[in-house]
């Protein structure tokens, strides 16, 4: 079926004659960006950061105004570069016929655009906008996949690509997040994992429970929890906290109401700050700033700037892409919520191995219980 589609998406950029080349028409190198989600969401904020740095760092970008009118416009032209960029808001909009409606919507942007370069943020741009993309003239560098780069077939190798198409991927430090709970929380002995019924949810779900068979992680899992149902995630959350010492909270982006329509990550996470009392380890930094305890962090910052250093490799220097290999960066800040933590009842001053600190909840800014 891969193929099939890959096939196809050759096909349609030949006959609609917009086979994308390096350096199009008028001298500007043009660049363009899909993220798998959207604006408001906490990782997309790290990884817009990230990539922005990485722009002006690489000599894309001039100036912090042009940084600003990137972030704020999704298009940015100057003197010797056209960035632009879409959203897929496949958090939001996540039916199979809502992602073949963006996915199409967003292949005609980019055919219209003629890029030299695309970036595609995480694994829904990479695996259905990467699949009409492979074997093209155009390079694109993605960032953000799950585990194993070589997932959606793209890849000869990690170390030599091969193909169009190179990038940065998450290796998760979900054992040491747990580790340093266990600093915190000597006695834990046992944790559920809760994450709704994503594909990034289920992929890190599945990782997770890898490690605790092969008996790598410091606290025995007892049960893990996937479901997009609201109601549901929160009475097996509730079920749970009376059987485990601890949880690792992996996502909670996809629940849906009774209703069917989306539910809100911040008020999920407000209500389990409120309701549960058991202490948390999750992924990434975005999940401590919504207010959850800890993370030894998998940079979404990182991502995107690795990503926009190979850019500068490919655009730049002219290397291809089939020879730049694919890299996870090295893992980000060891991060804790002090609300959360007071919440706890947890001390966690004279605590030197914190790198970072989160002061506030932003999911109990925007939702008080």
């Amino acid at each position: 079926m891969k193929k099939i589609l890959i096939c196809a998406g050759v096909v349609l950029l030949v006959l609609m004659g917009q086979v994308p080349g390096v350096f199009a028409e008028g001298g500007k190198l043009r660049i363009f960006v899909v993220s798998s989600y959207h604006r408001e969401y906490l990782w997309t904020q790290d990884t817009n950061k990230g990539l922005c740095a990485a722009l002006k760092d690489f000599k894309f970008l001039d100036s912090d105004a042009d940084v600003e009118e990137f972030m704020k416009n999704d298009l940015v032209e100057t003197a010797t570069v056209v960035i632009k960029k879409a959203w897929m808001d496949t958090k939001r909009k996540n039916k199979k016929e809502e992602i073949a409606a963006t996915t199409t919507s967003i292949m005609a942007e980019i055919n219209a655009f003629k890029p030299d370069l695309v970036f595609l943020g995480d694994d829904n741009a990479t695996n259905f906008i990467g699949a009409h993309l492979i074997d093209t003239a155009v390079p694109v560098v993605f960032w953000g996949v799950d585990f194993n780069p070589m997932t959606y077939g793209y890849l000869d190798s990690v170390e030599r690509p091969g193909h169009n198409v190179t990038g940065v991927y998450q290796s998760g430090y979900f054992k040491e997040s747990l580790e340093t709970l266990k600093k915190l929380y000597p006695d834990l002995k046992t944790f559920a994992i809760l994450s709704d019924a994503s594909e990034t949810g289920k992929a890190k779900s599945a990782e997770i429970a890898k490690l605790a068979e092969a008996g790598k992680l410091p606290m025995q899992l007892v049960d893990s929890v996937a479901t997009n149902s609201f109601s549901e995630w929160k009475d097996r959350v509730q079920e749970l906290s009376a059987k485990v010492d601890a949880f690792f909270i992996v996502n909670h982006n996809t629940l849906k109401d009774n209703k069917g329509d989306p539910v809100d990550s911040f008020l999920a996470g407000a209500w389990y700050l409120a309701n549960i009392k058991k202490p948390e380890a999750v992924p990434e930094g975005q999940f401590v700033k919504e207010g959850l305890l800890l993370t030894v962090d998998d940079s979404g910052y990182k991502q995107a700037y690795e990503a926009g250093r190979m850019a500068d490799m490919i655009l730049h220097q002219k290397k291809s892409p089939a020879e730049i290999a694919v890299i996870a960066p090295t893992r980000g800040a060891i991060m804790v919520n002090r609300q959360r933590a007071a919440m706890l009842g947890l001390d966690v001053s004279n605590k030197d191995f914190i790198e970072e600190f989160v002061e506030r909840s932003a999911a109990l800014e925007k939702y008080p219980q």
